[in-house]
Formats: C-alpha cells, structure tokens, sequence
C-alpha cells in the first residue's frame, strides 16, 4: 500500500500552515515529521486521520482518496494524538474492551491483552491512573492498533516518559513496519529520536535549523 501527498495545502484564517506540501509513504517505512512548533506537524496528522481537511491538494491512500471515503480511510488508520485519552478509573483492560467495542473489528479479549504485551505493558488489570507517563503512552497506543490499521499516526508519542519506554515504543514500532509492513508517521522535537527510528523525514515549515540538522545526521529527507 502507498500514501500520496500531492500539493497539500492548509490554512486557519489568514494563516497559512501547510503550503504545497508533496510526498510518498510506502508499506514498511517509518517518516519523521518535524519542524517548529506550529509550523503544521499536527494538522497534517489531523488530514490524514480525517479530523480536518485540506484546503488544497490531493491526498490518496492505497485505493481510496480523500474528501471522498472518509468511512473506508479510517478503517485503515490509526491516529495516537499527543493528549492521553483513556478512562483513568477503569483498568487496561477494561479500557482495551471498552474500545474495542468501538472499533471497525472484532477481537478477543486475549487479542487485546496481546497485543499490549507486545509492547511490555503488562499491568493489564491495574487501573489507568496508577500507571506510568510511559505506561499510558502505551496504551494509547495500543488503542488505536485494535482495528490493526495500515497507517499509523503518532504525534509526539514518547513526549515526558522515561527513556526505558522510549526505547520499547521504538522497537516495537520498528517490527510493526519491517515485519506487519505497516506505514508509520511520527513527530517528534528529540532529533536522536527521529535519527534512530525514521527511515526518512518531511521537513515542514521550510525552517534551515531542521533542515542542517538533518542533512547533518546524514537523513534521508524526502519533502521540505
């Protein structure tokens, strides 16, 4: 499956954040979002999960393009947005069952449980609230992979955990690319982050600070 992204512009009022912003995901790979802050990282990832539209542009993903098949396209995609959304007096659990309910699929109860163990978190019947920052990030996650989604959209995923956690998000979202051949979008601002789980980056924002860093680190960047 491939992401087209052709021409794409956004604007809030007078304010122009995307501007004829082009590029291509292919199944497998992992690309880095990053430039300053509102430079246009989160509203592209709110596109292409279908929260908000572009005002000019093209996009397209696999068969399906956008503006047009919003039911089918979120079937294929899975959105983690940077504020934790989860019920914090119910357990991992409970949370997973209760989403679960919600999803485009159908999955067992040992299904879910699974698939959080898949990414070490183990504390599936500990309320959320007496869980860790990275523990919840965890779960977020987890969340949004129950309809096992071919695009998965991470804004800021690993902002305030420990470095345990970060470390095990990363490999987990590395084997959901190489292995299930699964697209992955992910912003970040930690540029070590980026260097060592993206295998190409979008710089937005036309900002030469990000653009030096990453040629740099000897990046693969594939829109500016």
């Amino acid at each position: 499956m491939q992401l087209e992204i052709e021409n794409v512009s956004k604007s809030f009022g007078k304010k122009k954040v995307l501007e004829n912003l082009s590029f291509q995901v292919h199944s497998g790979e992992i690309i880095g979002l990053v430039g300053e802050n509102g430079a246009g990282k989160s509203s592209l990832l709110h596109i292409l999960a279908t929260i908000s539209k572009a005002n000019t542009g093209s996009i397209r993903l696999g068969k399906w393009t956008y503006g047009k098949n919003r039911r089918q396209l979120r079937k294929l995609v899975g959105f983690v947005p940077q504020d934790i959304a989860l019920w914090e007096d119910m357990t991992v659990a409970e949370n997973m069952i209760f989403f679960e309910k919600l999803s485009w699929v159908n999955r067992s109860k040992n299904e879910l449980k699974q698939l959080c163990e898949d990414m070490e978190l183990l504390k599936w019947e500990e309320p959320v609230h007496t869980l860790s920052g990275g523990m919840k990030r965890k779960l977020n996650m987890a969340i949004s992979l129950i309809h096992n989604p071919e695009l998965l959209l991470l804004d800021e995923p690993t902002v305030g955990i420990d470095l345990r956690s970060k470390k095990e998000i990363a490999g987990y979202l590395k084997q959901k690319a190489k292995v299930d051949h699964k697209m992955i979008m992910y912003t970040s601002h930690d540029m070590d982050e980026i260097q060592s789980i993206c295998d190409a980056v979008v710089c937005i924002g036309n900002d030469p600070f990000y653009e030096n860093l990453l040629r740099e680190a000897d990046m693969k960047i594939i829109s500016i």
